[in-house]
């Protein structure tokens, strides 16, 4: 059972991949053509042409997961369905990752499927510790290196709803942002003679709540906006007698499949359509696609690549994020790129926005001190600028934002061409 959902994250990301899948060899075909030298013309030119590898058993077993999971879920995109069939099927491969991918489950309000989601992951997910009411000490000391578990938060905002929570929790945030990477331990003193002693924090987690996370587990983590049913989408109600032990038999024939994979996967290095952090996230991911073969590789980085930069807007989108580079790239533009604006227009103008935060930031509106004080974290300063009238006031240069607009919202007006022209 498919859930018919209309709206994609975002437009496919463009990139030159291989044609020919080669059987046997997962994710060999991705590379061939690199290897040939072959030519770029006759290669496809976008994600969704990937073309199909060789089916396996894996991925039959991908396919069996993900309809079962759609059974009791409405995830908010195909590519959202894909990526929670992966993540969970990387669970149970946990001891080859160099990353443990966090899932995010968040919605903007009670009644959108994440609890149902998690009674879900559960079941399927390889050694599920639910951490409700855990303390972090007691986390860190049932998290073992060679056989990790699967950490499973929900109601997370009530751990980090409020900055309040947030700052009383902050143990919490620090154990599953070092988790996300192996070898981050925690050392504490333990017995009577205090002898210090070192604790492994690596494990893949699935945390659910209402509102976003911290930006720093956002960031390692494969986000999953779920939303409210519709009116007229149906799904199964979970029900323990009946659905638990198909689930489990199910889990226990993924793991039977995936863990003599374990020394394979480890190996892999998959070429993947996104960078950085966001790559470390997603790997584990696209290789279990990769060893699966069938449809699942090209789900996967089409997945991939659609939901980072869904991610990346939202980001762009967040007063805490880039908002406001991309806000005052607004600006400059509507001021046809002005080659400097004093500090009291441009705050005029961000202010006039109806659909902007600043005419109600703080307790009078953005201000001087706080747009500098944004600023500076970008390396952006203030200073005296020549006006029109030939006055000099204090404002801000546009060239000085070039760079910045470039690597935090290249989306928004694109500023290539000021850069290739020389501008400093």
């Amino acid at each position: 059972m498919q859930p018919e959902n209309p709206e994609s994250y975002s437009a496919p990301a463009q990139a030159v991949w291989p044609a020919a899948a080669i059987p046997g060899r997962p994710g060999a075909h991705l590379r061939a053509a690199q290897a040939d030298g072959a030519d770029e013309a006759e290669t496809p030119s976008g994600l969704e042409a990937i073309p199909d590898a060789e089916p396996t058993h894996g991925s039959k077993l991908l396919d069996e997961l993900r309809s079962q999971i759609a059974q009791f879920v409405i995830p908010p995109s195909p590519e959202a369905l894909d990526a929670i069939t992966l993540w969970v099927a990387a669970t149970h491969l946990q001891p080859a990752w160099q990353h443990a991918p966090r899932l995010a489950v968040v919605g903007p309000a009670k009644r959108c499927g994440k609890s149902r989601l998690l009674d879900v992951l559960t079941e399927t997910v390889h050694e599920p510790m639910l951490t409700i009411n855990t303390t972090p000490a007691a986390i860190f000391r049932s998290i073992t290196e060679e056989n990790p578990p699967t950490l499973l938060v929900d109601e997370a905002d009530t751990i980090f709803g409020t900055p309040k929570m947030a700052e009383k929790n902050e143990e919490m945030r620090g154990l599953l942002n070092a988790g996300h990477q192996r070898n981050r331990y925690v050392t504490r003193v333990v017995g009577n003679d205090h002898t210090p002693h070192r604790f492994a924090t690596f494990a893949m987690a699935a945390i659910a709540g209402i509102g976003d996370l911290p930006d720093t587990v956002m960031d390692r983590a494969v986000v999953i906006r779920m939303r409210r049913r519709a009116e007229g989408e149906k799904v199964k109600p979970f029900r323990s007698r009946r659905d638990i032990p198909a689930l489990n038999e199910l889990r226990d024939r993924l793991h039977a499949w995936a863990r003599p994979l374990l020394d394979e996967a480890a190996d892999l290095e998959p070429d993947m359509p996104v960078e950085d952090r966001a790559a470390d996230t997603w790997e584990p991911l696209v290789i279990v696609a990769d060893l699966a073969g069938g449809c699942w590789p090209r789900l996967a980085r089409v997945a991939c690549a659609r939901m980072v930069a869904a991610e990346e807007a939202a980001e762009e989108d967040h007063p805490s994020g880039a908002r406001i580079l991309a806000d005052i790239r607004r600006v400059f533009v509507a001021q046809r790129e002005v080659d400097s604006l004093s500090t009291e227009e441009l705050l005029h103008h961000l202010r006039q926005d109806p659909e902007a935060p600043w005419a109600e930031w703080g307790r009078g509106g953005l201000d001087a001190r706080e747009l500098g004080r944004m600023l500076r974290a970008y390396e952006i300063k203030s200073g005296n600028v020549r006006m029109a009238d030939r006055t000099q006031r204090k404002g801000y240069m546009r060239n000085k934002f070039l760079d910045a607009w470039r690597r935090y919202c290249p989306a928004v007006h694109p500023v290539d061409a000021d850069i290739t022209r020389g501008e400093d």
